[in-house]
């Protein structure tokens, strides 16, 4: 029987599909029912992403920069890094075993072009998709049929499902959002302003400046910064913090007052691992823009016709 809370995470399809495979139903609800599986499956891709692009030692931000090679080891990084989260057990002859059952895992960055091996007939698949340029990812599971697949012509004679066929995927999660890649989607006159700059520090704090009100991840950080200590560069005491401060800038990072203050605000929250910079203002009591109270002094994020002034100091960090 399927819990009561995923019907409005299937379709009519998918119900059909768990109820004719029993054991797609048992791996489908397993997988559902770990703790916060939807963001942790997203966050694991959008690592997997960002350790091929190594921006922090290549300055890459783009998956069509990488090498071929490295497009190929995706896949590889996908399965292990989604067996470390989740801590599968090694399957008998597939991939993993979840739930006492062999489950194949295959990735592709274009979507239905996932590659399945011919001694995954018979099994179920785990499908994963993420396009980067997108941002957005599917995982699915689909049980390998041979009439459901398309011959292939490579020479380890891998399958593909065919598209009338899709069908037969029982999604877990379709189409949903990838943490935003911020350095692939900025304007490119913006990028190329913050990219322009000889130093980590000062591409950090013109990323800052010129990214608002948009969470920021850390390997964004990492690629823009190119230094070890890139942290250390977003943070008070030198960092973009205490850079932009004296021109009103708040740069909150995943704490949970800062996060109360983002809200507070009206602008993004940051996530775990991300910063949102905004550039305040303070205001009046009677002013009608979302504000916080900080330093004894009320704050509200300021108007692009309000001139720059040194800004508070966030709570838990230092000037």
């Amino acid at each position: 029987m399927l819990p009561i809370d995923v019907t409005a995470a299937m379709n009519v399809p998918n119900q059909t599909l768990l109820q004719e495979d029993p054991e797609l139903g048992i791996v489908w609800n397993h997988l559902r029912g770990l703790g916060s599986a939807e963001q942790r499956f997203a966050r694991v891709l959008r690592d997997t992403i960002d350790q091929l692009l190594n921006g922090e030692d290549t300055g890459r931000y783009d998956w069509h920069s990488l090498y071929k090679t490295e497009k190929t080891h995706a896949g590889t990084l996908v399965e292990i890094k989604l067996q470390r989260e989740f801590e599968f057990a090694d399957g008998v002859d597939m991939d993993y075993r979840i739930a006492g059952i062999d489950v194949d895992c295959k990735y592709s960055q274009k979507f239905g072009a996932w590659m399945i091996p011919p001694e995954a007939v018979g099994h179920i698949c785990l499908l994963v998709w993420a396009n980067d340029e997108q941002s957005r990812w599917s995982a699915g599971l689909f049980r390998v049929r041979d009439e459901w697949l398309n011959r292939g012509n490579n020479r380890d004679l891998k399958l593909t499902v065919k598209a009338q066929h899709r069908n037969k995927i029982a999604w877990l999660w379709r189409d949903r959002e990838l943490p935003e890649n911020v350095l692939l989607h900025m304007d490119p006159a913006d990028r190329t302003a913050v990219l322009a700059y000889r130093y980590g520090q000062a591409r950090l704090n013109e990323l800052f400046r010129r990214v608002q009100d948009q969470r920021i991840g850390r390997n964004v950080v990492r690629t823009v910064a190119q230094q070890k200590d890139y942290m250390k560069r977003v943070r008070g005491n030198g960092g973009s913090r205490s850079a932009l401060r004296p021109e009103g800038f708040l740069i909150m990072g995943d704490y949970e007052s800062h996060r109360r203050i983002a809200a507070e605000l009206g602008s993004a929250v940051p996530q775990e691992g991300e910063f949102v910079s905004t550039r305040v203002t303070e205001v009046r009591p009677e002013d009608p823009r979302p504000s916080v109270l900080l330093g004894g002094r009320r704050w509200a994020r300021a108007l692009d016709t309000e001139a720059p002034a040194p800004g508070p100091v966030l709570p838990g960090t230092t000037k």
